[in-house]
């Protein structure tokens, strides 16, 4: 039942489809742990690719590397399949690029230190205010003097070079204290003990590599690989982040498409915005509100719809949410605020159904003609073509091994960059000063009288402390009596 111009996604009263012209206007898949979020997932992922749009999404758990192969046509698949009216059903896998920030389970990913910038370093480093802003400092240095930011290496070497020439600077850049620059070294190291060391350098990643289609014009779903990143949860958010951010600076204006040009899932989306400073927020919310015309589509999947900030949120037309919790008070509220996004259905309300339905069942609400929201309706979701769960590691890896960018970016690059400019650097100084008159002296040790002392020594000491204790004593009672005779 799906076609070039949109996707099934599941059956109510009556059928419910996501257009593709309005895809672009981004989206929210939410539900509780258990209740198919990641089906939904996979069957918009396969209704694109099908359509010739790439994808991008993570895999936090590896069920997505399913996509790869057919699907198994099992009793309960099928008869879903008849109940909702998808005829016909037929088993089917997908164009699939694998990528692993680890190069371990795919292709590798990398970017420059430069690329990623200040902002989101500070917020992948955890910096507080007053380090933000002396890693705001170098940077500028950096541009100013024309040293190239490629890997965590040179990162290092310049803020060495900045906390040695602190003084100098000064006048130029504003004070930066060495202790500061210690706090920061010290985060950098934390950081490459989670192995961020491999993501900063080069190849950089080139984002046509994600927009590809295969031989027959579908698009290619490209998989990340983040069982392991999530160990490492602000690296995994920060580099979706610098991933949305690059799309958005890079890709021209494309004005309103037929179809997207990309579509990104962010999984766990929660872990985009928790603790985040505001000026970080007011980023996501302008990147997510104006990459809808560079023709990209930003789907947030999340247990929680809450975990979207509302300005953000309120830039996601299209929903499927499943089952929500309602235990606590705080959780009733959380149905509430969810079942107050939709339009209202007549039939039934929202914030009832949430707590009832059952898994592959959710709330589902698209954009139709003009961009308007559809009324709301409780839908049984489609089963997928392609496999439920994970593949074998023998699959993934013919996957890897076939694939283009495999070859591509499998061996990292290290360039003269800003770490050899300044070894050279300080190494001519250090010739310099070798060579100067007077450099080949030797400096004498200048004397230094003993501490210790003798035994007569001490002795003296404890005698002169003793009488000039007496002898001040005798005095003060001298003076103060002489006042009291004074006053009789």
């Amino acid at each position: 039942m799906s076609s070039e111009s949109r996707i099934f996604i599941g059956k109510g009263e009556r059928p419910v489809f996501l257009s593709l012209k309005y895809a672009n206007r981004h989206g929210l898949i939410a539900g509780a742990t258990g209740t198919g979020k990641t089906v939904s997932l996979q069957i918009l992922a396969e209704g694109f690719s099908a359509a010739g749009v790439p994808v991008f999404t993570a895999d936090v758990k590896g069920d997505l590397a399913g996509l790869l192969r057919p699907g198994t046509l099992g009793d309960k698949l099928i008869a879903r399949a008849r109940t909702i009216g998808l005829e016909p059903y037929e088993a089917r896998g997908f164009p699939v690029c694998f990528w692993d920030l680890f190069a371990e389970q795919g292709a590798p990913i990398r970017a420059t230190v430069s690329e990623m910038g200040p902002l989101l370093l500070a917020r992948l480093l955890q910096l507080n205010e007053t380090q933000e802003g002396a890693l705001a400092l170098a940077f500028r240095y950096a541009d100013d003097e024309g040293l190239l930011l490629l890997d965590l290496k040179d990162l290092r070497a310049l803020l060495v070079e900045i906390g040695e020439r602190a003084r100098e600077l000064a006048t130029r850049y504003g004070h930066v204290a060495r202790a500061t620059i210690g706090a920061i070294q010290r985060r950098l190291l934390a950081l490459e003990e989670q192995g961020a060391d491999r993501f900063f350098g080069e190849p950089a990643l080139d984002l046509a590599d994600f927009m590809r289609v295969d031989a027959s014009g579908a698009g290619v779903v490209n998989i990340l690989a983040a069982d392991r990143l999530m160990q490492a949860p602000k690296l995994y958010a920060t580099f979706l982040l610098w991933l949305l951010s690059e799309l958005f600076e890079e890709l021209p204006e494309a004005g309103d498409l037929d179809r997207p040009k990309l579509v990104f899932f962010f999984d766990e989306a929660h872990l985009l915005f928790d603790a985040a400073p505001r000026a970080l927020i007011e980023k996501i919310e302008q990147v997510v509100r104006l990459i809808r015309s560079k023709g990209v589509g930003v789907f947030f999947v999340t247990q929680n719809p809450l975990d979207v900030p509302d300005s953000v949120s309120s830039q996601l037309g299209n929903r499927i949410v499943h089952a929500l919790r309602a235990y606590t008070p705080r959780e009733q509220r959380v149905v509430k605020a969810a079942a107050e996004t939709f339009r209202p259905n007549p039939a039934f309300r929202a914030a009832d159904v949430l707590t009832e339905l059952g898994v592959g069942e959710a709330l589902v609400s698209t954009l139709e003609a003009k961009g308007a929201p559809s009324r709301v309706e409780r839908a049984l979701i489609r089963p997928p073509a392609s496999r439920i769960g994970t593949i074998s590691e023998a699959e993934r890896a013919e996957a890897i091994a076939a694939s283009p960018m495999r070859a591509r970016y499998a061996e990292a690059v290290d360039r003269e960059s800003a770490y050899e400019v300044l070894k050279a650097s300080a190494e001519k100084r250090a010739r310099e000063e070798a060579k100067s008159p007077g450099s080949g002296r030797a400096k004498q040790p200048r004397s230094r009288r003993s501490s210790r002392q003798t035994y007569a020594e001490a002795a003296a000491k404890s005698f002169l402390r003793s009488l000039s204790s007496g002898l001040g004593r005798a005095i003060l009672r001298g003076v103060l009596g002489g006042m009291r005779r004074g006053s009789r």
